[in-house]
């Protein structure tokens, strides 16, 4: 399969696209990104593109597969309305230019309390987000919707604080369900999903992803 990637800078995404280079399933890899990485592989191509610019790349968005991961904080990016650009705004437009060109099959990190209807800013953001791409009608959409993700070397404060206490509630037997999920896991659960034969929609949560991870049927 040939896969992109959009995202491949944040940890979720660098773990996807280390895991796609040792997967044979994957003969070419093209990752859009706004600066150039310091990686080279024999399958991986590298575009740096203004994701401002659509009409620049959109003819790009050639493959089998879109992977989108990509996303930020309010801290990072400024305000709530630069986020929203980011977090719905690229995704959904890279997701739109996939099914223009041909692309069925996208599998997107979401988040787990995602919901059109939620009160939160990000919980809402991120749901509207799902409905939107659902209207595109991909042949095979995987919504991944993970717990706190355990990152290497996380700088955002509110997941090291909220991995910490999970990992204490954890020890007493409590919110099981709930365990902090690393990247890799989540990136193989990508990955698999990517690689399922069925043409449906799905929405992965909680013990699924981890499933997901370990089997790939």
């Amino acid at each position: 399969m040939h896969a992109l990637v959009i995202g491949a800078t944040g940890a979720t995404g660098k773990d996807l696209v280390e895991q796609l280079m040792k997967d044979d399933s994957f003969k070419k890899v093209d990752v859009f990104v706004r600066r150039p990485l310091d990686i080279q592989h024999n399958k991986l191509t590298i575009q740096v593109i203004d994701f401002d610019q659509p009409d620049e790349w959109r003819d790009l968005v050639i493959g089998d597969v879109l992977f989108s991961c990509l996303g930020t904080t309010i801290k990072a990016a400024g305000s709530k309305e630069a986020q929203w650009k980011v977090d719905y705004g690229y995704q959904y437009e890279f997701a739109q230019a996939a099914k223009e060109n041909g692309i069925e099959r996208y599998v997107l990190v979401s988040a787990e309390f995602a919901s059109p209807k939620a009160r939160s800013f990000y919980s809402k953001m991120k749901g509207e987000l799902e409905e939107a791409v659902k209207e595109l009608g991909f042949s095979r959409l995987s919504i991944i919707k993970p717990p706190i993700l355990m990152r290497k070397d996380s700088d955002r404060n509110f997941e090291v604080l909220g991995l910490k206490i999970i990992q204490l509630v954890n020890k007493a037997g409590l919110l099981r369900s709930q365990q902090p999920l690393p990247t890799e896991v989540l990136a193989q659960a990508m990955i698999n999903s990517a690689k399922q034969t069925t043409s449906t929609n799905e929405v992965l949560i909680g013990k699924a992803i981890r499933n997901r991870a370990e089997f790939n049927e």
